[in-house]
């Protein structure tokens, strides 16, 4: 980690993440060794925090950048980090089809539901019901349609080799993301396909309440929505 200020909202779960990302990428040794794709959204300043080699993509198109990266530098640990408007909105032909070719590149992705930065709008992850800001009385599915699992349908492809969704709100948490984002860099550099560690996260500000009671929020509400766990483990 570089000694940077976060510019993050109380709260938010990507300074945890970012965290645990660096203490995995400095644990394999892997410092230099190492090119990340910094995505459009709330961490679009990642590369402010974590002292590798990164690259901006546009939005969305983290997935399609980083297999260019990996292609041409098989030797190098690459991974994406991306939030869920830009992975599962706009960035989702990229993400899909870079996983089903099984590019042997780390997909994080964060998802907590909302449009952090921008204003609080309507993802295609926000649960049936949650007021946003461009869907004040609630997701509804008549006009707006379900909630997009995403991870589950990247399970589903054959180029997947892991898809494991987590959450860092407890220390158990905590430590069983690091675990999994430990495996998912691990399956990159051995070859094994694409591994993809979603983060089910906190949006303080966009969900307008505090940092407890988001947390308590998303154990209500997203998990149930979002289950914790291996989708597929290979």
């Amino acid at each position: 980690m570089n000694d940077t200020p976060m510019h993050y909202c109380p709260g938010c779960s990507h300074g945890v993440i970012h965290k645990l990302v660096a203490e995995v990428i400095g644990e394999m040794g892997m410092e230099d060794k190492t090119v990340a794709v910094s995505p459009v959204g709330c961490a679009v300043f990642a590369y402010n925090y974590i002292d590798v080699d990164w690259v901006e993509a546009a939005h969305g198109r983290a997935p399609a950048v980083a297999t260019a990266l990996k292609r041409v530098n098989p030797g190098k640990l690459v991974f994406t980090y991306q939030g869920d408007g830009d992975l599962a909105a706009i960035g989702t032909a990229e993400t899909i089809h870079a996983a089903n070719r099984g590019e042997n590149i780390v997909i994080i992705f964060v998802n907590n539901a909302i449009y952090g930065m921008t204003g609080g709008q309507m993802a295609p992850t926000t649960l049936i019901g949650m007021p946003t800001a461009t869907c004040p009385y609630g997701r509804d599915v008549a006009l707006n349609g379900y909630p997009l699992k995403i991870g589950n349908i990247l399970a589903q492809l054959d180029g997947t080799c892991l898809v494991t969704r987590q959450s860092v709100q407890t220390p158990a948490a905590v430590r069983k993301t690091k675990k999994m984002l430990r495996l998912a860099f691990e399956n990159s550099m051995a070859g094994k396909g694409t591994s993809v560690v979603e983060v089910v996260s906190t949006c303080s500000s966009g969900w307008k309440k505090s940092p407890t009671a988001s947390n308590r929020w998303m154990e209500e509400n997203m998990f149930p929505a979002y289950p914790l766990g291996d989708l597929k483990n290979i």
